[in-house]
């Protein structure tokens, strides 16, 4: 029986995908996408056989067939997939989840050799195929995919590489997952003891009584020290294939791989990163900050999401949706008409229910539909930006839907474009629209944590990688020379302003990005700062900024990242542009500063003039 919050019954409708899952379309789909891959390759094959058997005549026919392949397969794949998520513990989904991804991967298999082929062609043999007003649409989508030609191995290779992959690689991730999740954490605390997941005892992070957030992260630690053999040896593992592969594909360091991924070029990362870094003094300014609030002398790491305020105000489902539709419609109408959209046409899950996945998200699923969203509405008045961060997603991949599907998914790097910037566009509203400065407080102070876990925290996360990787490659790594690697990282963050126990040198063993995705972390520090200098520019120079941004949002991946994003304006190259984001920071952090000294006068007036 699902918990009675002000959002039960609010459940999405799946039916522009499929009826349901006993659909009988569903397995038409499939064997119709069987019987297409087949002709697929039987037709196409031949493009790639000689010399001149490739045409753009040819090759548009081809790249044509291929995406509206490839879409009718991400239809099937977003259904099964949000049938699931709203409901995990439904035998009969997850059977038929499992059944179509197998079946989709073999899918996939089959049209490998498109791929493969064109990576496979001379560069002056590709280049003819370019120019010609039929493929425009394609080629951005045909000239990114040959960035990985130095990186690409022979067909057999290559699915050879992947086969491996599932004993290599994939094998110590599922490792990894499966004996972290298992793991469990025996909390002593005041004469009473608790066994906790990890979930439930990182949640305590965020609990008022110091003492109790002192036992849980000691406790938390303490029992992942007691695996160092296990989680030191998968890490290494980890960090030794990445460079085998680094090898084999010619990568010539740690990071290349991403960046291509990304689409981005190194010395812009790198530039980010060190601007970044630059710039932890704000940090540094709001622990000091926080620290006084909460009458302490020094944060501990314990300490960094403790709440400030006291009780929140309550927040129901109807006013939330209010909120957001007026925030985003001062910007610009349209994001106000696409948003209520998505309530008018139940294309939200926002009821609390058992066996529903936790968190939120958007779910683009193809252009010719529309997109989805999850949220567990909680009637708390931070799921405010948890709805307006998700209906930003949900605008941006709706808007992208003027392109065609090999166009349509944003990369990594400006995926954060709309839903970071929506989250903004409502905290200030609501911060406009609050007049009590005790939860204006609360509200700042718990917006600013969360854009420091995700500039700050991912960046430091970047540099512990950086050193780890660097150093794995020489040698294999102890478990205290990764510690001291994850130190020394974050030390530069923390400085004399937040005091790291000793156990905190474990703090890399548990993180899942390290063993799923290395270095997919700054692509985190780049998408929120993106945003944040964005906001920046918006904030500089009002409604002329309007309709470049929503230019942005409707161009899906049709250009490079750093092709679009200069069309509104922002040279990502130039480290003065990530610097306006900071300072976004740093005035959130100076407005903070001003709120506590109307909320605790008497308490900040005499901590500075002791330090002073």
């Amino acid at each position: 029986m699902s918990t009675l919050f002000s959002a039960t019954g609010i459940e999405w409708n799946l039916i522009d995908l499929y009826a349901g899952p006993e659909d009988p379309q569903i397995e038409a789909d499939l064997r119709d996408v069987e019987r297409r891959c087949t002709a697929f390759a039987e037709r196409f094959r031949p493009l790639f056989a000689t010399h001149d058997s490739l045409t753009r005549e040819g090759l548009l026919a081809a790249v044509k067939e291929y995406e509206s392949i490839a879409e009718q397969m991400g239809r099937l794949g977003a259904y099964v997939g949000l049938l699931t998520a709203a409901d995990t513990a439904n035998d009969v989904y997850r059977i038929l989840e499992d059944r179509i991804h197998q079946q989709l991967v073999d899918r996939e298999n089959q049209l490998a050799f498109f791929e493969l082929c064109w990576l496979a062609l001379d560069d002056d043999r590709a280049a003819r195929m370019f120019g010609d007003p039929r493929l425009a649409d394609y080629e951005h989508y045909l000239s990114a995919a040959r960035r990985y030609k130095p990186h690409t191995k022979s067909e057999p290779e290559e699915l050879l590489l992947n086969q491996k992959s599932l004993t290599s690689r994939a094998a110590w991730m599922n490792l990894f997952d499966e004996f972290v999740a298992s793991l469990e954490y025996t909390l002593e605390y005041e004469g009473e003891t608790r066994v906790l997941t990890q979930p439930s005892i990182l949640a305590l992070n965020y609990d008022s009584d110091r003492n109790l957030r002192k036992a849980a992260q000691t406790c938390f630690f303490a029992e992942l020290t007691r695996h160092e053999l296990v989680l030191t040896h998968i890490f290494n593992a980890i960090a030794q294939d990445h460079g085998l592969n680094d090898q084999i594909r010619r990568y010539d360091s740690p990071m290349s791989s991403r960046h291509l991924a990304n689409e981005v070029a190194p010395a812009v990362v790198e530039r980010m990163i060190e601007v970044t870094q630059a710039n932890y003094g704000i940090a540094h300014d709001y622990y000091r900050l926080k620290a006084r609030l909460l009458g302490l002398p020094r944060l501990a790491t314990y300490d960094q999401y403790a709440p400030i305020a006291g009780e929140m105000p309550s927040c129901l489902y109807e006013q939330g949706r209010a909120t957001v539709l007026d925030a985003f419609g001062k910007f610009h109408p349209t994001l106000r008409d696409v948003a209520s959209k998505f309530f008018e046409n139940d294309w939200i899950d926002a009821e609390v229910r058992p066996g529903k996945r936790s968190g939120a998200f958007s779910a683009s699923t193809i252009p010719t539909v529309h997109p989805y969203i999850l949220l567990n509405w909680t009637d708390k008045l931070r799921d405010i930006s948890t709805m307006a961060h998700e209906l930003g997603h949900g605008i941006h991949q709706y808007l992208s839907r003027r392109q065609s599907y090999l166009n349509f998914h944003h990369p990594l790097t400006i995926a954060e474009t709309a839903s970071v910037f929506g989250e903004f566009l409502t905290f200030d509203y609501v911060m406009e629209s609050t007049t009590d400065p005790q939860v204006q407080l609360g509200l700042l102070c718990s917006k600013i944590e969360d854009a420091f876990a995700t500039v700050f925290r991912q960046n430091v996360l970047t540099r512990f990688e950086q050193l780890a990787h660097t150093a794995r490659r020489k040698e294999k790594l102890s478990s205290d020379a990764i510690c001291g690697h994850w130190w020394s990282a974050n030390q530069a963050l923390y400085g004399d302003a937040v005091e790291m126990f000793d156990l905190y040198r474990w703090g890399w063993t548990y993180i899942p990005h390290f063993i799923h995705t290395p270095f997919y972390c700054y692509a985190y520090v780049f998408g929120e700062l993106l945003v944040l200098s964005l906001y920046r520019m918006y904030q500089e120079e009002g409604k002329s900024f309007v309709p470049r941004y929503m230019q942005l949002l409707e161009s899906g991946s049709s250009a490079p990242p750093e092709v679009l994003l200069q069309r509104v304006g922002a040279d990502i190259s130039d480290p003065a542009f990530w610097q306006k984001g900071l300072n976004v920071l740093r005035d959130m952090v100076g407005v903070a500063t001003e709120l506590a000294g109307k909320v605790h006068p008497t308490s900040l007036s005499e901590r500075s003039q002791a330090r002073a």
